[in-house]
């Protein structure tokens, strides 16, 4: 990589943004004095003629990144891509490499805000406290249809055991679970925990619960599908808080048909770039599948909520903020896992 220098305020574009992002990172560009400008449109081949001189952009998880988009910020004089989250599957890093542009990204911001809300979603599809708050503003007290299970005792599948995987496998032993695990790394400390690492197939068969908090990649795209629906055992609960291409949605709503799956909790979507963080309200949605999905009582939809605390926006504000000026001053990251190209 070339070295980056800048001979005046560095002006940052920040894509897709929310609100809250103007909020976050205003209140911490105090500290670094960075000149922002915040764009509602997504980062796609269009939408970059937006940028007016900045020499890096922010993105969030449902922005395009792509070799052809990446050649153009090229033309744009873009030196820093700053990813404003953890995964990194929609950026072409090659493409990154060839055309001298560092990619950077928050590898750990709040873990338990991701896991404490896979736990929400559990406890809210198992004893059903979204039916029951709206059945009693209807002064309708009763229990017919809200039978839930205990947790304690019951076998927990974590796919993925990085820093959210391990939070969350905390908390499920707080309510007396049984927990197994898939990683491609076996993590000593939580085997000293009473987490025991297996195979996926053993977490298809054995798990009464199974929640993914792996990344995307082409080893891990559509990881649940119509072959480990069908090792699963019958009235599996799934949730998953990670990416929406993990989970195959034709596969998964065949099997909410026939009964195989029992709940379903999903705050991603496969195709969330077109719906997520935007109020539809008074549009028809023509995406037929997450129409069906939303049509299932026992299916829990959430927005891509779950990283949204104030915890964790605090330290994706300061961290992408370090990252660049990092990039900036030194040509690099003092953390090495924020650096990805």
């Amino acid at each position: 990589m070339k070295p980056i220098t800048e001979n005046q305020k560095t002006k940052i574009a920040f894509f897709s943004t929310q609100s809250y992002d103007k909020i976050f990172f205003e209140k911490y560009n105090s500290d670094f004095n960075f000149a922002l400008t915040f764009l509602e449109a997504q980062l796609n081949s269009k939408t970059v003629a937006l940028l007016q001189g900045e020499t890096v952009i922010c993105v969030f998880v449902n922005d395009i990144v792509d070799a052809a988009v990446i050649e153009l910020l090229a033309k744009k004089n873009i030196k820093i891509i700053a990813l404003r989250c953890a995964g990194f599957n929609n950026v072409d890093l090659d493409a990154a490499k060839k055309f001298g542009i560092h990619v950077c990204r928050v590898p750990s911001y709040s873990p338990e805000a991701v896991a404490e809300h896979a736990m929400a979603m559990i406890l809210t599809l198992n004893r059903k406290t979204h039916k029951a708050y709206n059945r009693v503003r209807e002064q309708n007290f009763s229990l017919n249809g809200l039978l839930g299970f205990d947790l304690h005792g019951k076998t927990i599948g974590v796919i993925g055991t990085g820093n959210i995987g391990k939070a969350f496998a905390k908390i499920v032993k707080g309510f007396g679970c049984n927990i197994l695990a898939y990683d491609i790394n076996i993590d000593p400390e939580m085997q000293k925990e009473g987490v025991v690492f297996t195979d996926l197939s053993a977490i298809f068969k054995q798990a009464e619960i199974i929640s993914l908090h792996c990344p995307l990649n082409e080893q891990t795209k559509h990881l649940i599908d119509k072959e480990a629906l069908s090792m699963m055992k019958n009235n599996v609960m799934i949730i998953n808080t990670s990416r929406g291409a993990l989970i195959n949605t034709s596969d998964i709503i065949d099997t909410l048909k026939d009964g195989k799956v029992g709940y379903l909790g999903i705050d991603v979507y496969e195709q969330e770039e077109k719906l997520f963080f935007r109020d539809l309200s008074d549009n028809i949605i023509q995406d037929d599948e997450i129409q069906r999905l939303m049509s299932f009582p026992n299916v829990l939809v959430t927005a891509h909520q779950a990283f949204f605390t104030n915890e964790a926006l605090t330290q994706i504000a300061l961290t992408t903020l370090g990252n660049i000026e990092s990039l900036l001053s030194k040509n690099d990251i003092d953390n090495k896992l924020a650096l990805l190209a």
